[in-house]
Parts: structure tokens; C-alpha cells; sequence
């Protein structure tokens, strides 16, 4: 499938292979490829979660443009560099860049003291901006003798300046939009992570969706000498079985 016009990343990868450094690097995981469906319209299931959209034309022109830079060298995965992530690969210098959470900036500043970077959003795709974010969540159990206290712990950890203090111990983008304007002014070189939140989507979280994740990140692993459509449909019906209970 031809590279859409549009792929800046396409055209940087390629300008940045050169000797035993590739141009792109990420994991083998839709957690990183997954990036690119929204980029080309793309979903993993409709707007009211009810119907799987996996397999939809937009979503495998996005694979199959992933298919392109895997093809032409120009992008590998991680695990084919000897790395057992894309941060990895990028520290070691196996690759110019690479798709990541913002949590890199952690291990980057561990392992990796000496590598200069610089954080940036991803180019826009054929339809747009798209990329993924993930979160956790704090739950309060049916049956807890003390609700009361457990809802204001809930609240203390969603507070403002709690979200602060987790990003400053622990390096992960606040859960709370209050907190956005004082993360980008402590850490102004993460401010293209977060502004990705504002256009990102997230994997599927009924029950029954991980795994169908789960057989979707192995297929992905053989990206490169199979059909995307072909992956896509097998997922397809994985997830409407799910869908369906």
C-alpha cells in the first residue's frame, strides 16, 4: 500500500536511517501501532462501544502504512533490534526515534543520561491528528463498611496537587485536566504528551477485550510478511464475540 502524502513521519524515518541506525522504532504491541488508526479515522470500536470497528478500511490502510515503513526499513520493531522496547532501542542509539508514552522520560534519565531528545506530537495523518493514552483508576468496593473515607482518599488522590506530585515523583501525565496548566509549566518538555489527550483514543476495556488485544499483538509480530486485512478481520470477529456478550 502506497505511503499516504500526508506521513511527515514517513519521510523523516527514511531521512533518518542511515549505518545501524533506523529511522523509527517501536514496540511490537498495538498499545504503539495503534497510534496510527485514529491518524486514518480509524477505531477499535464505535463511538457507544457496542460494535467492533477493528477491521474497518480506515484502520487497515493505517496497518498497512505501518506495513510500508516495516517493508522498506525505514521503521522496525523493537524486539527485531535486539531491544525489549522502543525507549530501549532509542537510549542504545538503534533508532532516531520512536513511539512512546511519556513515561520515557523516566528511563531516559536513568539509563540513558547522556542521549539528548526532544518530545514531539506525531505528525498528522491522512485525517488528522490521532494518537493513545492510557490511565489507571481508583474504585471503591459495593460493599465497604466506610464509603465515606474511601471517597475522600479517591478524592485526595484526584486532587490537583496530588496529580502534581505523582508526575513529579513518578514522571506520568496528571488524570485530571485542572492539573494540565501547572504539568506543562513544571515540565515544558512534556507538553507534546499532553496535548496529544486532547485527541487520543484508548484500547477497549469491556470485558473480554484484552484478550483479543492479547491475539492482536502476536499477529502484529508477523506485520511484515502478512496482509493487514487479513489481521484485522481475524481480531474483528474476536471482538464482536466479545462485544456480543
Amino acid at each position: 500500500m502506497a505511503v499516504p502524502a500526508s506521513h511527515r513521519l514517513a519521510a523523516a524515518a527514511k531521512k533518518l536511517t542511515t549505518g545501524s541506525t533506523t529511522g523509527l522504532a517501536f514496540s511490537p504491541e498495538i498499545a504503539r501501532v495503534g497510534a496510527f488508526f485514529p491518524q486514518a479515522g480509524g477505531s477499535f470500536v464505535s463511538a457507544d462501544g457496542k460494535t467492533a470497528t477493528l477491521n474497518s478500511p480506515e484502520n487497515v490502510q493505517a496497518l498497512g502504512f505501518v506495513k510500508s515503513l516495516l517493508s522498506d526499513g525505514t521503521a522496525k520493531f523493537s524486539s527485531d533490534l535486539g531491544a525489549g522496547w522502543g525507549g530501549e532501542a532509542f537510549g542504545k542509539g538503534l533508532s532516531a526515534m520512536t513511539i512512546e508514552g511519556n513515561w520515557i522520560g523516566g528511563a531516559m534519565s536513568k539509563d540513558y543520561p547522556g542521549v539528548k531528545y526532544r518530545t514531539v506530537e506525531l505528525p498528522a495523518g491522512p485525517k488528522g491528528k490521532g494518537t493513545l493514552q492510557f490511565t489507571n483508576c481508583w474504585g471503591i468496593a459495593a460493599d465497604s463498611k466506610n464509603k465515606p473515607a474511601a471517597k475522600k482518599l479517591v478524592e485526595q488522590l484526584t486532587s490537583t496537587q496530588s496529580q502534581i506530585g505523582f508526575a513529579k515523583a513518578f514522571g506520568v501525565m496528571p488524570s485530571v485536566q485542572s492539573a494540565a496548566e501547572a504539568f506543562k509549566s513544571d515540565f515544558p518538555a512534556q507538553a507534546a504528551s499532553l496535548a496529544g489527550a486532547e485527541y487520543a483514543q484508548t484500547l477497549p476495556s469491556q470485558p473480554g477485550a484484552a484478550d483479543v488485544i492479547k491475539d492482536l499483538n502476536a499477529k502484529l509480530a508477523t506485520l511484515k510478511t502478512s496482509d493487514p486485512k487479513s489481521i484485522l478481520d481475524s481480531v474483528q470477529t474476536e471482538m464482536t464475540a466479545v462485544l456480543a456478550k
